[in-house]
């Protein structure tokens, strides 16, 4: 007879999961101890909501008291298609390429909170999808999922890094999981890839450097330092620490049709993108995770991009 822990492994599985793995819910002590001291050199740029209550987000039992154990979970998003090369377009990170991920997953996460109370009526849930002070990539790690690479995302030996990462938090007790063994090895492949050395060492990412945050996060118009960044075309993002990994040559495209690209995604041209009005912004990126960097942000990149290739013709 399957245990709750295999039921609930096998259901997520069932809703599209590639990984599902069990942690105790116990306080994340060093991880906070190293977000403490990512945060102290400011390496978190824009974002201060990470500087709120950091003892809430390393311990979820201050989000669900009671909780016993963490259901870590992620699904595989990649998709092969290249992006662009002309000089004329940008390229938008693969991940926002289709539907925007926290609605998908976060639906598959509700029906899997449904079964796991369907196998235990008196449990207590509660569900993150990259929306709450939660450390996804932490309890990745603890349950076995994968590691934390040397670019700060976790690696599977399966999918290497192209999977959204999702918890629930449950006050079941749950049989937990043994991490698994860093295979990072020697290779310091996307270190020295980072077009602007945003990774200071190694699994530490300043975001003031990272064009992820640069180009989606940050507001406002960009500094002299930011612009005179090698953004290398990156219109919404930036995969070029995933591109080298070794890890993502096991790659494989993912099932889920929501994920799949929209067209005009995977090779947008600047000159359109740098005069897009706001409506229309919104009506191509509906249902998209690109409206995270807002209209205004999106047509700065695109001007950024613009001005650099002009730059490099004269």
């Amino acid at each position: 007879m399957a245990t709750l822990s295999e039921d609930i492994r096998r259901r997520a599985g069932e809703l599209g999961f590639t990984h599902c793995g069990f942690a105790a819910a116990d306080a994340l002590e060093a991880e906070r101890d190293l977000l403490e001291q990512w945060l102290a050199r400011g390496y978190h740029a824009g974002m201060a909501w990470m500087q709120r209550d950091t003892v809430r987000r390393c311990d979820v039992r201050e989000v669900l008291p009671g909780a016993r154990s963490v259901v870590a979970l992620a699904m595989n998003y990649h998709h092969p298609q290249q992006h662009g090369t002309d000089e004329h377009v940008g390229r938008i990170s693969r991940y926002a390429w289709g539907d925007d991920y926290h609605r998908l997953i976060d639906e598959r996460l509700r029906l899997l909170e449904e079964q796991i109370v369907r196998l235990a009526p008196d449990a207590r849930t509660r569900r993150y999808v990259d929306t709450g002070p939660v450390l996804e990539k932490a309890w990745a790690v603890r349950a076995g999922i994968g590691w934390l690479g040397k670019n700060g995302n976790v690696l599977t030996r399966d999918y290497g890094s192209w999977v959204f990462l999702a918890v629930i938090i449950t006050d079941l007790e749950l049989e937990i999981d043994t991490p698994i063994a860093d295979y990072c090895g020697s290779c310091t492949a996307c270190i020295e890839a980072c077009p602007t050395e945003a990774i200071v060492r190694p699994g530490v990412v300043d975001a003031n450097r990272c064009l992820s945050y640069i180009t989606i996060e940050h507001r406002g118009e960009f500094t002299e330092e930011q612009r005179s960044l090698d953004f290398q075309a990156w219109l919404y993002g930036c995969d070029t620490c995933q591109d080298v990994c070794p890890w993502n040559s096991f790659a494989q495209p993912s099932p889920e049709a929501g994920f799949a690209p929209r067209p005009e995604n995977i090779a947008p041209r600047l000159d359109e993108a740098a005069r897009i009005g706001d409506e229309e912004f919104r009506a191509r990126f509906a249902g998209s995770a690109v409206k995270r960097c807002k209209p205004e942000g999106f047509r700065r990149n695109a001007r950024t991009l613009l001005a650099a290739r002009e730059s490099n013709e004269s």
